[in-house]
């Protein structure tokens, strides 16, 4: 009987330390997590990382402009065998305010608006106007740089306007913008005469072959600086075509800094002192839209 106890105790006692361990064991194992596991921290960098282009280019110390290399005033190489021109002297004014350095990339009229949209450049300051097929691609500022169609001549010649200039001999470049102009506005009563190129109106004009000439103010400038024992001034404006700076769409912030410098150089007669300098007229008053 005391055996049999004996052996009933030491089962229950088995049983015990295996109920024990087997409580041990499920006990261990942490219950499972319903929760997602937490998103890593970002970094420092990634927090201060710029988000717009206009940061990014201030970040980086650099930001690149296309400028003209082959429209003289507006850019060209000159004698020295630097970038020289109003849209250069634009382009180095805004790196300066941007606190940056100007990496300036030389274009064409055919690649300026690709080299923006495909981001080779961060800005297109070359002698552009604005066009609505042009505003389907990329955005534009305010306008900052003269551009337009005058009739030009000696300051002896009393003409203010397309009637008081029929009086005289007017020479023009064949299917230009500005010849149609004129001769619309004129009708064909007018004594016009039309060259096949800018250079053969701008030798008949010098030799006196015209008494009036119809042309960009770019090239009057150009006739202003090389020949100013001539007295030559702009009579009127047929039409406005101001230069714009291309923004690449999306690029808000970058555009509306943009338009801050040329109101702010506007408003302190910088940008007239440059028209002065390169066309060697007066900045019109250009309507903001």
């Amino acid at each position: 009987m005391k055996t049999s106890f004996k052996k009933a105790l030491i089962v229950f006692a088995g049983l015990l330390v295996l109920l024990s361990l087997a409580a041990c064991s499920s006990g261990a194992a942490p219950a499972a997590s319903t929760s997602a596991p937490a998103a890593p921290a970002a970094s420092a960098t990634e927090a201060s990382a710029p988000t717009n282009i206009l940061d990014k280019i201030v970040a980086g110390g650099t930001i690149k402009i296309a400028v003209p290399e082959d429209t003289p005033l507006f850019g060209s190489l000159g004698s020295s065998g630097s970038m020289e021109g109003y849209d250069i002297d634009i382009a180095n004014m805004i790196a300066k305010d941007m606190g940056v350095k100007a990496e300036l990339v030389p274009v064409s009229s055919q690649n300026r608006i690709p080299y923006l949209t495909s981001g080779k450049v961060d800005l297109v300051i070359s002698s552009m106007g604005i066009k609505p097929e042009r505003a389907l691609v990329i955005n534009f500022s305010n306008a900052y740089a003269p551009f337009f169609w005058a009739v030009y001549g000696p300051k002896d010649k009393q003409v203010t306007n397309v009637e008081e200039a029929k009086k005289y001999k007017v020479g023009a470049t064949l299917g230009t913008l500005e010849e149609i102009a004129f001769s619309d506005a004129a009708g064909p009563d007018a004594d016009i005469m039309r060259f096949d190129d800018q250079a053969t109106t701008v030798q008949a004009f010098l030799t006196g072959q015209v008494d009036l000439i119809v042309t960009g103010n770019a090239i009057a400038a150009q006739i202003m600086k090389d020949h100013p024992e001539m007295n030559v001034e702009s009579k009127f404006i047929l039409q406005q075509s101001p230069c714009h700076i291309g923004v690449r769409r999306g690029d808000e912030a970058l555009l509306n800094w943009v338009n801050a410098f040329i109101y702010f150089h506007t408003l302190n007669k910088d940008l007239n002192k440059l028209s002065l300098k390169w066309f060697g007229e007066p900045l019109p008053a250009f309507p903001n839209f």
